[in-house]
């Protein structure tokens, strides 16, 4: 049997996934808050910049200025969330992020003014800073979380060790001669006599275990049956309809049914009723007879 061995100690309290997984969302949504707090003082103080640098009387445009910045700023902090949701690298997302809060760094810093305070560019510059460490501070917990495989929470009991089983010793090989008596020579049985069995009985000889097979009668061919006549809606498509069987088969000309509608006791029609109306039904009941080659015109002295 497999001996069971205490491990190594373990801790004996541990963090409840609830607890984990609340002081996550908090750390977020104080990230979360911190980004925007500092994006909305950015973005203040560059409107402050734009109002006296360009935009002294289109305050419209001094408002809509620091979005230049700004957005390639959030932009790239959404691409480069996808790219971690993803479990890959954007560094294209990465530069935006760079352009944008590296921008917004230096122009803070530079719409204070010179002759300033050293205070003053330290402010000035807080807000785009603040914003860029928290975004990163967030990524690297995401980033955390996707690299490390989730563990299974440790419940402060020893974890029991199996010990490898050994395997029992044979005894070793006796020595000594066997002495293995010799097997007896069977005789070979005698065949049976055969006995002639008569056409008559041999339902009788048939053994009890064997199954004889039904005589099954050969399928007898079922006779042809007559094509149903196509019943046409003009009666004049039946006359022209044996048109098509000579031999070899051939597309009839309008000169032949007409004739041959003139022949049946109808009044001759016109060559676009026998070509558009009569043989286009008679085709349309059978598609292949279009596809005939025209019937030879014959040519008269």
């Amino acid at each position: 049997m497999a001996e069971l061995h205490p491990s190594a100690p373990t801790p004996t309290s541990t963090i409840h996934p609830r607890a984990v997984m609340a002081l996550a969302i908090t750390a977020a949504a104080l990230i979360f808050l911190l980004t925007g707090v500092s994006l909305w003082l950015s973005y203040e103080h560059l409107h402050d910049v734009g109002s006296r640098h360009g935009f002294r009387d289109d305050p419209i445009r001094a408002w809509a200025w620091p979005a230049t910045l700004d957005l390639f700023y959030a932009a790239g902090e959404v691409l480069i969330l996808r790219a971690a949701l993803a479990r890959r690298i954007d560094w294209w997302a990465i530069s935006l992020v760079v352009f944008g809060a590296g921008g917004s760094i230096a122009l803070n810093i530079a719409g204070v003014g010179p002759g300033a305070q050293p205070l003053d560019y330290v402010v000035a510059a807080v807000p785009p800073v603040a914003s860029l460490l928290a975004f990163g501070a967030l990524m690297n917990q995401l980033y955390r979380l996707l690299r490390e495989p989730a563990s299974a929470p440790v419940d402060g009991t020893p974890k029991p060790v199996m010990k490898p089983e050994t395997a029992p010793v044979a005894p070793a090989p006796s020595t000594a001669p066997v002495l293995v008596p010799p097997a007896p020579t069977a005789r070979p049985a005698a065949p049976a006599a055969r006995v002639p069995i008569p056409f008559s009985n041999w339902d009788q000889a048939v053994p009890p275990g064997v199954r004889l097979l039904p005589i099954v009668p050969r399928p007898v061919p079922a006779a042809p049956t007559t094509p149903t006549p196509i019943k046409y809606s003009d009666p004049r498509c039946a006359v022209i309809r044996p048109l098509y069987d000579t031999v070899p088969p051939t597309r009839p000309g309008t000169k032949a049914m007409r004739e041959a509608i003139v022949r049946a006791g109808y009044v001759a029609p016109s060559d676009g009723v026998i070509r558009g109306t009569l043989r286009t039904e008679v085709e349309a009941r059978e598609p292949h007879l279009a596809q005939l080659p025209p019937a030879p015109v014959a040519i008269t002295a």
